[in-house]
């Protein structure tokens, strides 16, 4: 080590520089991972919806083909194939489906001089592309569609934790507490919307828990023992990958 003293100041002033910017690149990756994740797992559900709508022999055996899929993905992905999660992308894609993809996104897509037909135009979109249209998480979108009992009640928790920039656990927990229920029900709904969208300690996210989401390490085909060194090469094949324009 050099006989250079740094003083305190110094040091300290870079150091904490240096761990702000490197927590903010992992909540940057761990967003645009999240975002390439939900886009393709919309289309993966879109595929098995068209699959199963392709004749009525197709439609008999739907979950015959969940479970072959499952076994077939999982041997070549590893985890997070599952029955249970194929049947949440054919969900994610019936409660999403193209007629509720951006206008603006839609349009970029289709030539001006035709209009787009968004089952059309969807088709022309690359997954980077796509993954604009989906700011929450995967885990969010879970907990919309388990959690909630009419597209109002959804609705509202979505444009609320988007507005208020909620983690899962403001998620959770306003759904728990009934809050679009109470929010109708209130005489003053701006000052109840205002203090609902504050974050409690517990409610927060660190940089670490955003990038170990075990959505998406089973996305990443993380084991449970990984290194970092694993976890960023990972990062960076998985976005190379989809930002390449893979659909």
């Amino acid at each position: 080590m050099t006989d250079i003293a740094l003083s305190g100041a110094d040091y300290s002033g870079i150091h904490g520089d240096i761990v702000a910017l490197l927590e903010h690149g992992r909540r940057a990756a761990a967003r645009s991972v999240n975002a390439l994740m939900t886009a393709t797992y919309w289309e993966i559900g879109r595929r098995i919806v068209e699959f199963s709508q392709g004749g009525e022999g197709r439609a008999a055996y739907g979950q015959a083909l969940l479970e072959r899929l499952s076994i077939d993905l999982t041997a070549r992905f590893g985890r997070g194939f599952g029955v249970d999660n194929l049947e949440l992308m054919r969900m994610f894609y019936q409660t999403y489906p193209p007629a509720t993809i951006s206008e603006s996104l839609i349009r970029k897509s289709a030539p001006s001089s035709h209009p787009a037909n968004s089952e059309s135009a969807i088709r022309n979109f690359d997954l980077d592309q796509l993954a604009t249209t989906f700011q929450l998480s995967w885990t969010h979108y879970i907990h919309l569609m388990r959690r909630t009992r009419s597209v109002e009640e959804r609705a509202f928790y979505e444009a609320e934790a988007l507005c208020g920039g909620w983690s899962v656990r403001q998620l959770d927990r306003q759904i728990s507490s009934q809050f679009h229920t109470r929010a109708m029900l209130s005489k003053n709904r701006p000052a109840m919307l205002e203090k609902a969208g504050k974050a409690q300690p517990g409610d927060l996210v660190t940089a670490e828990e955003a990038i170990k989401d075990p959505y998406v390490l089973e996305f990443l085909d993380l084991k449970d023992e990984y290194s970092e060194s694993q976890l960023e090469a990972a990062l960076v094949h998985r976005l190379e990958d989809f930002l390449l324009g893979v659909a």
